[in-house]
């Protein structure tokens, strides 16, 4: 009976600590892939919540990609990547009004070099906050 109490206060603790942002949070693709990974579904579904707990902000979700393919294609598979992820948002409950957006393709790498190792953490959405107010 004891050992039961601890693990329902245990998650009773971890249940009310909760995040505390999602700014800069990021999920990651496999290369050539705007495929949404339990993980990467796992990730979105607690941002989804951060932003029920947090009625008052939007996020912008943007897609990037490796440096390898063409401009044109890396924006069109990086706004896959931002939309998939958006997609997981809204079917867990967020207005589609308070998510928008925009893919950077290749041309804003986040992390600098070459190599598989930065290709797989350039291939990502990232999560920005905003104000709902702010534009």
């Amino acid at each position: 009976m004891k050992k039961l109490f601890l693990v329902l206060v245990a998650m009773a603790m971890a249940a009310c600590a909760g995040r505390s942002n999602i700014d800069d949070d990021k999920v990651f693709f496999a290369f050539d892939s705007a495929a949404i990974t339990d993980e990467s579904r796992e990730e979105l579904e607690s941002q989804a919540l951060y932003m029920k707990k947090n009625p008052d902000i939007t996020v912008v979700l943007e897609g990037h990609c490796d440096e390898r393919g063409s401009t044109e294609y890396n924006l069109a598979l990086g706004a896959l990547r931002a939309g998939n992820a958006a997609h997981v948002m809204i079917a867990d409950g967020i207005e589609p009004e308070r998510i928008k957006t925009i893919s950077y393709g290749k041309e804003r790498p986040q992390y600098p070099g070459t190599g598989e190792e930065v290709w797989a953490l350039n291939r990502n959405s990232t999560t920005k906050v905003k104000q709902a107010d702010a534009e």
